[in-house]
């Protein structure tokens, strides 16, 4: 078993600690996950299931924490924009529990929208990544003593885990 570990844990988190995109670091798992099997057994086409089981795991774990990060950040910018009246501005920061990624930019409410089922503001945003900065747009919701992301397609090409 020992065998298993020195070959296995360093494949599985090699993506991890290169920063490797979500699909090269699945791959890494299945194949570190592969590889220990097949020392453990001769049997290649369990080595094979194995490695296919640990890359659903391991690509369903990225999407996962993709989805939370991304409801974070939408929380927050909805926070920021639910005090604010109509042309309201201000800025907005996320600082995840893991601080990578931290995104901050500007909001603006754009106009409020108003009707007996609901208050709801439609924004517009900025999302600023070191020189680089991204304008987006959205709506945003009262749900009982909160603000909540209201589109279902919150610009798509940016929250890419929605996918």
């Amino acid at each position: 078993m020992n065998r298993l570990f020195q070959i296995a844990l360093p494949l599985a988190l090699a993506g991890v600690v290169a920063g490797c995109s979500a699909e090269t670091s699945t791959n890494l798992a299945a194949a570190g996950g592969g590889i220990a099997v097949g020392t453990v057994t001769a049997n290649p086409a369990v080595a094979v299931a194995v490695g296919l089981a640990v890359r659903a795991v391991a690509d369903e774990a990225f999407k996962y924490a993709g989805r939370v990060r991304q409801g974070a950040e939408q929380d927050a910018i909805a926070e920021a924009a639910g005090a604010l009246p109509e042309g309201g501005t201000t800025s907005w920061v996320i600082h995840h529990t893991v601080p990578v990624g931290d995104e901050h930019g500007d909001l603006t409410v754009v106009r409020d929208i108003n009707t007996r089922l609901s208050a709801c503001k439609e924004i517009v945003f900025s999302v600023q990544d070191g020189a680089d900065r991204q304008l987006y747009t959205t709506q945003i919701c009262r749900r009982g003593d909160q603000w909540k992301w209201a589109a279902v397609e919150p610009a798509v090409e940016r929250w890419g885990f929605l996918q």
